[in-house]
């Protein structure tokens, strides 16, 4: 992908926060890498997230997403309902798995997902929803919003993997 594009491309942005989701992905890929599940599943610093527990918030604020998605591209305008991270059981449910299958897990579903994005029209990124916290809510905005929510936690596994020994390159 080039970065020299011409600005008039407005589909030029939603091709590049696909490329961030797929670039984060590697992160997640890379931070966790040549760790055993303690190691992952250990709170590095105490009562945080461990490496695993983030992995797995990633890997569930994207399927709340793509469920969002799902239904902005089916429905005209709909509701979008906020997500509440506190007491869900479908991630207590992934936290429960070993860390290496939640991984994996995450790390297929972002293929999917990016593939499943390249290939909306510029008309679908812009179909909107109802959110309640966002008045100009569509596929984009939600996308976007993924993104920086995503590169805040990944720089949290960047300060819980450090004291977990040589930082992968």
């Amino acid at each position: 992908m080039s970065a020299h594009r011409p600005h008039s491309d407005k589909h030029e942005a939603h091709r590049q926060l696909v490329a961030r989701l797929c670039q984060q992905a590697g992160d997640v890929a890379r931070l966790t890498s040549g760790l055993d599940d303690l190691s992952l599943a250990k709170r590095a610093i105490p009562d945080k997230w461990s490496l695993h527990e983030l992995v797995c918030h990633l890997h569930r604020v994207q399927q709340v997403f793509e469920g969002r998605l799902d239904l902005v591209l089916a429905q005209e305008g709909p509701p979008i309902a906020s997500y509440m991270p506190d007491g869900d059981v479908e991630f207590e449910k992934m936290v429960a798995r070993p860390a290496q299958a939640s991984i994996a897990a995450f790390l297929e579903d972002r293929e999917r997902l990016a593939l499943r994005l390249e290939e909306l029209s510029p008309a679908e990124w812009h179909r909107p929803g109802k959110h309640p916290d966002f008045p100009h809510y569509d596929v984009h905005f939600q996308i976007e919003y993924m993104v920086h929510h995503e590169a805040h936690h990944i720089y949290q596994m960047y300060q819980r993997r450090a004291p977990l020994g040589k930082m992968p390159h």
